[in-house]
Formats: C-alpha cells, structure tokens, sequence
C-alpha cells in the first residue's frame, strides 16, 4: 500500500477522469442501467465504451490522448488484461495514469485481490463521492501490484496478473463453452468450473479435454524440472478466487509459482492447505511444488490462459514469464 502525492492530486487538483467500460462484461450485462447512472454522475469524465480487442485498443488510445489522471476500467479480468497489455506498449510505465479496476466481469480476480468490493454502480457511486470531497481521503488506498509480462520469440509480449496451465486453463476452456450462456456470474461460476476441474481431474485423465500437461520449467536458479502436471499457476496476486491461496513460497520475489505432479500422493487430504494458504505442510516429494521468483521459462505444446484469456504455446519456442514494476491503483 502507498500513500503519496498522486492520491490527493485525484481530489484537490483539476482532474479527468476516463471511463472504459465494457457492456458486454457480465456483471454489466445484469446492471447496466444502474451502472449507465453512476457513470453519469462522475465528475470531468470521458466515456468510452468497447467489447472486443480493437476496441479496448481504440478507447484506451483515445483516452490517453485526452491527458487522463485517472483511468477507471468497470469491466472483468479479461478486459483488463487487453487495456495493460496495450498501455505497456504505448507508454512508459511511469507516464500511465492511476488505474481503478472496478468488478464488472463474470470473474473478478484483480480487483478483488486488491481491495475492490461492491456492486459495480456501488463503486462508482464511491468514487462519486471520493472525487467530489464528500468522503475522507482515508476511504481511498493506492495499492501496487507487479504485472507478468510473458514473452515468446516473434511475437508481442502479453501482460497480465494470473498465467495457468493444466486443468485450471482446461477449466476457464469449459467456462467459454456454452455453460456461460446461462448467465451465473460471480463465485457460483467460478465453484461450477473447480467442480468440473475436479471432476475431469479425477475421472478423465485420458482424454484429452482435461488431460494434465507436459512441461518443461527453467527457474532462475538454474534448475529444470520437467515432468506431467496437474496444473501450474503463476501470478502477482496475492489471493485468488474465492479467497484461494495457493502460494506458500518464502522467497522474497514478486511472482508466485505453484504446480502440482500427476503422481502426486494424498489429494483429498491436501486440498485444503493447497486452496487456503496453508501449502507450507505440503511436500515436494509428495508432488506440491510452491516458490517466489523473478522469473521463469516454460517449454511446452499446449494451451495457457491469462486473466481467462486462451492462449497457445508450442514446442518451438518457449515462454519467458518476467514481473514488470509495480503498477499503482486507486482502490475505495
């Protein structure tokens, strides 16, 4: 957390304020009117609105250019995955604008993990208030995080807060299929998707659908595992959904890694420490593997997701997974 001449600038300074918002987003979809009426209500903003890639491209572009201080994202993770990927390639980190994520996806990791609760007119409605003197500045935190920038030779790099592979990326694949046709949004979604992980974990380790995935991994220490997993996480984020920590690394670095073998022993028994924060009475020998680090190198011919986005890595070439420095957003 940081506290600093940015955060009362926002109030006591001449401020613009811009408006990304997504209306296909989840949560919006079942709000959007409430929504449309906080939006309103925010002083000195601009609005801009999009719903696929060359879209949050174009609104960020636009947004940038009109000299924002603040630059307010009401959509989900995989939107704001598209707006830091395209503000690291247009701009050095420290000329971007404070950003305020608010939760307006079916799935809300990154706000959630700092700070961010409420519906989204809720938050707006806040940051109304904020912006207009009516709350204390101590209602308002600035909160930094470290991005993952993720490379791979001939192409752009992509960023994001969370990179899976195995049955967790197999499991955000279930979730793009016709299941989110239905309309649940939130933890219900996120327990029907672990619950069809674990059921493919346990009942369909042959087919390919929710197979385990085959890697290779380079950690910056020099050693190679490589072996079958049942998944492999990496991410900035210190809590996941559903309040998951599945990240007891000691080391102080900014990115945690955690993966876990196919042949790995005691499953039922381990599932609680490994969702809850308590992987430290895991095993290494027993196939649970959790550190911090500055990076790591991940061979593979498989699909990835980032922010729930999906992605493909083939065996050619491998993927670099690095922490750029800490990105600063206003959090109320």
């Amino acid at each position: 957390m940081i506290r600093d001449s940015k955060l009362d600038n926002l109030v006591f300074s001449p401020s613009r304020i811009g408006l990304l918002l997504n209306p296909m987003s989840g949560r919006i979809k079942k709000q959007e009117q409430a929504v449309r009426d906080a939006l309103e209500q925010i002083p000195n903003s601009i609005l801009c609105e999009a719903s696929d890639a060359s879209g949050f491209i174009t609104a960020t572009n636009t947004l940038i250019q009109a000299n924002i201080d603040l630059l307010v994202i009401i959509a989900g993770d995989g939107t704001s995955h598209a707006v830091l990927s395209h503000l690291f390639m247009i701009r050095p980190l420290e000329e971007w604008p404070v950003l305020m994520i608010v939760p307006g996806g079916t799935t809300n990791m990154t706000p959630l993990d700092l700070g961010m609760r409420g519906n989204p007119d809720t938050v707006l409605y806040r940051l109304t208030e904020y912006l207009n003197c009516e709350n204390s500045s101590e209602s308002a935190k600035l909160v930094q995080r470290p991005v993952l920038r993720m490379e791979q030779y001939g192409k752009q790099p992509i960023y994001g807060m969370f990179f899976a592979v195995g049955l967790v990326a197999r499991g955000v694949k279930f979730s793009r299929s016709n299941i989110k046709q239905i309309g649940i949004t939130g933890g219900i979604f996120t327990c029907l998707i672990m619950l069809r992980s674990l059921v493919g974990m346990i009942f369909s380790r042959n087919h390919h659908e929710w197979s385990p995935v085959k890697m290779s991994v380079i950690k910056e220490n020099g050693e190679t595992p490589r072996g079958t997993y049942l998944f492999a996480l990496v991410s900035a984020l210190d809590c996941l959904l559903l309040k998951i920590r599945p990240f007891w690394g000691k080391e102080n670095a900014p990115l945690h890694m955690t993966w876990v073998d196919q042949k790995h022993k005691h499953l039922w028994r381990s599932l609680w420490p490994l969702l809850t924060g308590n992987g430290h009475r895991l095993k290494a020998q027993d196939g649970y593997h959790s550190h911090n680090g500055h990076s790591l190198t991940i061979h593979m011919d498989d699909e990835y997701i980032v922010d729930g986005e999906l992605y493909r890595l083939t065996g050619d070439q491998p993927l670099r997974i690095t922490a750029t420095p800490p990105v600063t957003f206003l959090v109320l």
